[in-house]
């Protein structure tokens, strides 16, 4: 599995597209807890994570239990833990939970890429 990760708008998929060669037609973009993992590159798990805090679910842990499924894809999560901390309890609560399941992918991966300002940067 591949995991790229980085701030909004910083060229995720761009990288991923031009790099490893991922077509629109392999991106499922996350919108909420179900993940269509027949699809080569899962995009925006940043929203899976928040669907899973509003539903009361560690995604770290249920991300686990799909492992099998997308143990050679290409993974793209935007890093939420950067700027002003949320106010509101349950944004707080996603930002933290989104790290730990960022933490456990990037513990499961063949490679870390960090992208910013659409340039790579690999971490593993």
């Amino acid at each position: 599995m591949i995991l790229i990760i980085g701030g909004a708008y910083q060229g995720k998929l761009d990288y991923a597209k031009s790099a490893l060669g991922v077509t629109p037609e392999q991106v499922f973009a996350c919108t909420g807890r179900e993940i269509d993992f027949s699809k080569r590159c899962i995009y925006r798990l940043e929203e899976y994570s928040l669907a899973c805090v509003r539903a009361g679910v560690e995604p770290a842990e249920e991300m686990k239990t799909f492992r099998e499924q997308w143990k050679d894809s290409v993974l793209i999560c935007q890093d939420i833990s950067s700027g002003v901390v949320p106010m509101e309890a349950q944004l707080r609560q996603w930002r933290n939970a989104n790290g730990r399941l960022c933490q456990y992918l990037a513990g499961q991966a063949d490679q870390v890429i960090r992208v910013f300002c659409g340039l790579e940067q690999r971490l593993k």
